[in-house]
């Protein structure tokens, strides 16, 4: 048993250190920054960006979607014998829909959008085809904040799950196994959560702090499981946490489809290099899917 924990808090720490150390990377050197990089440097980031895109595709469907499908279907199996019902994917669209009805009521509510589009809609028309532009688009300020957010929320969510099935583990093996299995995707995600806070144009502070919330989700999730490992866990809470983790899904993929894969594809420039990135990053993550 105290091995057993030690591995665990081992675990803790790996988590942590990887989270922040490939967070906060593109955060604090300088060649990650877009609005000094021209010519060759500015074409590799535009499609590392195009890889990070690809990299939280494979992880809302790969992960994320899988996991709570899973989840979900499990614990309503054990209130009712058969299931009939695509209960999962319910759960997964009423994320979608809620994060879809807060964005509404925001731009709704905010004054100015209309210049803000009227002024992304120009600049993106200026766009010359087969070059690669300056600056990219920019999402109205209504937007990409609140996306920004909900982003960091829904991986938060999901991050917090993932350290609390660490926790549970009750064999060493079972434990470093998941760990490895969290920790493959965990530094890619982390990287490219810090990079998409670039390219929001938030500054070093507060992408600092956004990051250090997201490296801390997943020990809290993994000391919660050490908290509950020896206690029974009923029905309801499981089901609970797999309908939390349905709505975390939804969102993550609201902000993947509306907010991250067209802002990576809105210039018509080098389509196919941006198709291979966002291919390998989706490819990386559905590797990771194997062990994970």
């Amino acid at each position: 048993m105290e091995v057993l924990l030690g591995v665990k808090i081992g675990c803790l720490f790996a988590l942590l250190a990887l989270t922040l150390g490939c967070g906060l990377a593109p955060i604090y050197f300088k060649w990650f920054q877009m609005d000094a990089a021209t010519g060759h440097h500015y074409r590799v980031l535009s499609l590392l960006g195009c890889v990070s895109a690809g990299v939280f595709l494979g992880a809302g469907l790969m992960h994320m979607t899988a996991e709570a499908l899973g989840g979900i279907e499990s614990e309503i199996q054990k209130f009712m014998v058969q299931v009939e019902y695509p209960y999962g994917e319910l759960v997964i669209s009423l994320g979608f829909f809620f994060v879809f009805l807060l964005e509404s009521l925001a731009l709704q509510y905010c004054h100015g959008d209309t210049g803000g589009s009227t002024a992304q809609g120009e600049e993106w028309g200026g766009t010359h085809a087969f070059e690669f532009h300056k600056h990219p688009p920019v999402p109205s300020p209504s937007r990409g904040p609140l996306r920004a957010l909900i982003l960091l929320l829904s991986l938060s969510f999901h991050s917090v799950f993932e350290g609390l099935a660490v926790g549970l583990q009750t064999t060493v093996a079972a434990t470093i196994q998941l760990c490895v299995a969290v920790l493959a995707h965990k530094g890619l995600v982390a990287f490219s959560v810090g990079l998409r806070l670039l390219k929001t144009g938030a500054g070093s502070r507060w992408a600092t702090l956004c990051i250090l919330s997201l490296a801390l989700m997943s020990p809290v999730g993994l000391a919660l499981g050490l908290t509950v490992a020896g206690g029974a866990s009923g029905p309801a809470q499981g089901l609970a946490q797999a309908i939390l983790e349905g709505i975390s899904a939804g969102t993550f993929l609201y902000v993947t489809f509306l907010e991250i894969l067209p802002r990576e594809l809105a210039c018509p420039e080098a389509p196919l290099a941006k198709y291979g990135c966002v291919a390998a990053g989706f490819a990386f993550m559905a590797l990771i899917a194997l062990w994970a």
